[in-house]
C-alpha cells in the first residue's frame, strides 16, 4: 500500500535548510494499522503530510497505492486527497465545522469528494465509530472523544484506503483516548483501511499491529506487537543502533565491525577482542 525509499523533505526559511526526512525507508501493507513514533521534531508528521498529499517530497520516492506521489500535479494531487487519503488532525477543531451537525458534516464531506451524500451510509460510519446517538449533535454539544471519533468518521466518508491520525488521542484524556483508538481498531478490522496513526506515547502504539520509530528523519527501529524492537536497515545498509545500547557497551562515535558465521559483532575500537 505504501512504500518509501530514500525520502527526504527539506524546508527552506531565511536562508537556512532544515533536513524533516533524510532518506526514510518504510513499507506498509495493505490493511495494516501501523503506528509511527517519534520524538518532537524526528519528522513523523512531515511524513504523515507528504502522505496524504499535503506536501512535496524534496528528494526520494514516495508511492501510495498506484499514485506516484513525487510526479503529482496539483490537480492530481487534489484527485489524490478526494480518493485516497482521510486524514484526522489533533485538534478536532480542524476536523468538524461548528455549525454542522456530526451527520451533516459526513454529508458534506460526500459532497466535497464527489461522492453521492448517503445518509445511511453516515449512520453506518458514526455507528462504527460508537456516536451512533450523536448524530443530530453539533460539535459543541459533544465531549472532546466524540468529536474525534465523529472525525475519523468524516475521514471515512469518501471510502479512502488510506486513514491517517496525525496524534488523534494527544488532546484527550486517557478513557476518551482510549475510545477513539477503539474505534480506529474497528475501523482497520471491519474496513480493512490502512491505518497509519503519528503518536509519542508507547501506550498508544503498543494497540496498533507494528510501531515503527523515526529518528533524525530516518527509520530506526520497529516492533510488532508482542514481539521485541527490531533495528532496521535502510536500503543503503546503515542502521541505527538505539543510544542506550552504544553507551553500555561503550561505543562513541566510531566502531569497528566485524563478521563472525550469521553474527555481526559491533564494539569499541578499543576493546580488546580477548577480553569479550
Amino acid at each position: 500500500m505504501i512504500t518509501c525509499e530514500g525520502l527526504v523533505k527539506i524546508y527552506r526559511a531565511s536562508g537556512i535548510e532544515v533536513f524533516a526526512l533524510q532518506g526514510l525507508d518504510l513499507r506498509v501493507a495493505q490493511g495494516e494499522m501501523v503506528a509511527i513514533v517519534g520524538n518532537s521534531g524526528s519528522g513523523k508528521s512531515t511524513l504523515l503530510n507528504i502522505l496524504g498529499g499535503l506536501d512535496h517530497p524534496s528528494a526520494g520516492s514516495a508511492q501510495v497505492a498506484d499514485w506516484d506521489l513525487t510526479k503529482l500535479t496539483d490537480r492530481q494531487r487534489d484527485a489524490y486527497r478526494r480518493r485516497v487519503a482521510g486524514f484526522v488532525w489533533q485538534n478536532s477543531g480542524l476536523n468538524l465545522i461548528p455549525y454542522l451537525s456530526a451527520q451533516e458534516n459526513l454529508l458534506l464531506a460526500m459532497q466535497i469528494a464527489g461522492v453521492k451524500p448517503d445518509q445511511a451510509e453516515a449512520r453506518r460510519l458514526l455507528d462504527l465509530v460508537g456516536v451512533g446517538d450523536r448524530q443530530a449533535a453539533l460539535p459543541s454539544q459533544m465531549s472532546g472523544g466524540e468529536q474525534q471519533r465523529v472525525a475519523v468518521a468524516v475521514a471515512l466518508a469518501h471510502k479512502p484506503p488510506l486513514l491517517l491520525a496525525d496524534e488523534p488521542t494527544g488532546a484527550l484524556d486517557a478513557s476518551s483516548g482510549q475510545m477513539v483508538l477503539e474505534a480506529l481498531q474497528r475501523v482497520n478490522g471491519e474496513l480493512g483501511t490502512t491505518i497509519l496513526l503519528v503518536t509519542h506515547d508507547m501506550g498508544v502504539a503498543a494497540l496498533a499491529g507494528r510501531s515503527v520509530r523515526i529518528r533524525d528523519g530516518k527509520v530506526s527501529t520497529e516492533a510488532l506487537r508482542g514481539e521485541g524492537e527490531m533495528v532496521i536497515l535502510d536500503t543503503a545498509g546503515r542502521l541505527q543502533v538505539p543510544r542506550k545500547i552504544l553507551d553500555a557497551a561503550g561505543i562513541g562515535r566510531r566502531a569497528t565491525v566485524t563478521l563472525r558465521g550469521r553474527t555481526v559483532l559491533l564494539r569499541s575500537p578499543d576493546e580488546n577482542p580477548s577480553t569479550r
